[in-house]
């Protein structure tokens, strides 16, 4: 059976994730960078699907304790057994020349024989490859990938075409340390990143992750929680680009055995302004402007072809394809890769590129110098097709629909285009000024329900959405708007388990839609706004109740079965605890 999705950690270099399990095997890891095909996939599959383990020899249960050191992306591994205890230290170096995973073995006490199991498989866990010795090191191939596995001690070692086991025993005071480096199978030379000692690796990747983490600006109450998701966030940056994936996992199930199962290893622009916001408000300037640079370069091209998600590259061909080799996350089927999401209308992004435009320059961030133009063209676009229907925020894959918020982020990006033509002394067309207008009375008059006294997901719907949450920061209404108080008052209708459903569905029950993580922090931060302040906070501490050992949070929560589901750890997850712990401590946020 597989490991709890709640199980694994989280390791970055800042271009590429692996996912650790509490029994110590790396069960994903995707190479060179996050959308990469993985070499480690048995969170999706079985053993036989690649993965590296390091634990005590002779036992299969989980650690007995670990956790990062304090402030860093540097997992810390425990095993108490009856011959002694033994710990695993397990990062990736941020700037090393290689993308680079290395497990460094530690005698705590007594004598602890260790096994490492060490079984790539290349091709999204399709592939065994050949394996064999060269220049001192372990070298698995296949097709482009290579991988090359050092140890600096001796290990009684069995190199097999499909695997390589190494078996040795450590005392208290003694260490033995493993990296593994990926390079392009064309090169006959090991990485360079091999020869640079574990040790050395070690403390870098300490020193870097703790100056990062004492930026942050947020002193409340929830500082740690806080701190710890703005790592996790840091760690699913592209460094070379500043693009921010959703998730470092692929098809891991919002609901055990369903279908829909998706990619997330790619960028979403309808996180966007909360990324850009949550950044500035935590002090982190310099990665707003990376994920601001990402998202010009992402979007330029013709507005017509403006697209939800994009690659950390700023890539758009995305295409979605099955792996029916994979038996999917407890069974979950199919496993896919790539995101056919790339091709859905989805209009809510055309406010929220307008909107990070107008907060970046709102906040001294440097714009491009072509920054008018950029805005002008696709609110040009936005005035002739926004009466139409799309897929809407959460990416439905039925028909399209008149989906209120993507009416409500039609009125952000009228707003929002004004007021940067204001900032910049540019001519604005008037007709912009009474579109905007428009908008909003539509959205008061089809958008709200008289018999639910509430807003709704889309025009002629009673249906709840929690995205109509967001309306009071959006700007749209006020917090004190009788309107935005009674929608939160509706939203009770979306708890389970004292969680928030994205929207109501249409058949409930034990096998329906499971709670939002992201979706109750905003709950969280709306009863906030409307007065609420024991509500917020006891919401927000139950959400901290859910996070894992090591403070990650997935997609989902299943109350039920008090469990994590969907890909993990999630971005948006995080950053809506960063933002809503921000909002209880400080207030909420300004409408922008």
């Amino acid at each position: 059976m597989s490991n709890l999705i709640e199980d694994y950690a989280l390791l970055s270099n800042l271009e590429a994730a692996a996912m650790v399990g509490r029994d110590g095997a790396v069960d994903w890891l995707c190479l060179p960078r996050f959308d990469s095909p993985a070499c480690f996939a048995a969170i999706l599959g079985t053993r036989s699907n690649g993965f590296w383990r390091v634990a005590p020899r002779g036992t299969s249960r989980a650690c007995t304790h670990r956790a990062y050191r304090s402030d860093t992306l540097v997992l810390d591994t425990e095993w108490r057994t009856e011959s002694g205890t033994v710990c695993v230290s397990d990062f990736m170096p941020p700037h090393a020349d290689s993308p680079c995973l290395v497990r460094i073995v530690e005698g705590m006490s007594g004598a602890v024989t260790v096994r490492s199991e060490f079984r790539p498989r290349f091709h999204q866990g399709r592939i065994a490859p050949w394996t064999h010795e060269a220049n001192g090191y372990d070298v698995a191939i296949a097709g482009p990938d290579a991988v090359w596995l050092g140890s600096d001690g001796p290990v009684t070692e069995r190199v097999a075409t499909r695997a390589v086991v190494a078996d040795f025993t450590v005392t208290a005071g003694t260490r033995l340390a493993f990296t593994m480096a990926w390079a392009p199978s064309h090169r006959a030379a090991p990485p360079t990143a091999l020869s640079v000692p574990a040790e050395t690796y070690r403390k870098e990747a300490i020193d870097f992750w703790r100056r990062w983490a004492a930026t942050c600006c947020y002193q409340g109450m929830w500082r740690d929680a806080v701190v710890r998701s703005l790592i996790t966030l840091k760690a699913l940056t592209y460094a070379p680009t500043g693009g921010i994936v959703a998730a470092p996992t692929t098809s891991l199930p919002d609901r055990i055995g369903g279908s829909l199962n998706y990619d997330h290893r790619y960028c979403w622009l309808r996180d966007s302004t909360l990324t850009l916001s949550c950044l500035l408000r935590s002090g982190y300037r310099d990665e707003a402007a990376a994920w601001l640079g990402w998202l010009v370069r992402a979007v330029a091209g013709d507005p017509a072809h403006l697209q939800t998600v994009y690659g950390v590259a700023g890539q758009r061909l995305l295409p979605e394809t099955e792996a029916p080799w994979l038996p999917g996350y407890e069974g979950s089927r199919p496993v896919r890769f790539g995101n056919a999401a790339m091709g859905q209308r989805q209009l809510d992004v055309y406010g929220e590129v307008l909107d990070t435009l107008w907060l970046s320059l709102r906040s001294g961030i440097e714009v491009p110098p072509h920054v008018w133009s950029l805005a002008k063209s696709l609110m040009e676009y936005l005035q002739e097709h926004w009466q139409e229907p799309d897929q809407g925020l959460w990416q439905e894959r039925g028909p399209a629909r008149q989906f209120v918020h993507s009416k409500v982020m039609t009125w952000v990006a009228a707003d929002r285009v004004l007021r940067l033509g204001a900032l910049l002394g540019a001519d604005v067309p008037a007709f912009w000024y009474s579109l905007r207008d428009e908008v909003r009375r539509q959205v008061f008059r089809r958008g709200w329900d008289r018999r639910r006294h509430s807003f709704v997901q889309a025009y002629g719907s009673s249906r709840l959405d929690a995205s109509a949450l967001l309306m009071p920061t959006l700007g749209i209404l006020p917090a004190a708007d009788g309107r935005v108080r009674d929608t939160v008052r509706a939203m009770s209708a979306l708890e389970r388990g004292g969680y928030l459903l994205r929207f109501q569905e249409k058949h409930s029950g034990r096998d329906g839609e499971k709670p939002s993580v992201a979706c109750s922090l905003w709950y969280a931060e709306a009863l906030e706004s409307a007065g609420q302040q024991d509500r917020a906070r006891a919401l927000l501490e139950q959400v901290l109740s859910i996070r894992n050992d090591v403070g990650l949070l997935s997609e989902r929560w299943d109350p039920d079965d008090g469990r994590q589901l969907g890909n993990a750890p999630e971005a948006l997850s995080h950053l809506a605890l960063v933002q809503a712990a921000h909002a209880l401590t400080e207030g909420p946020r300004s409408p922008r």
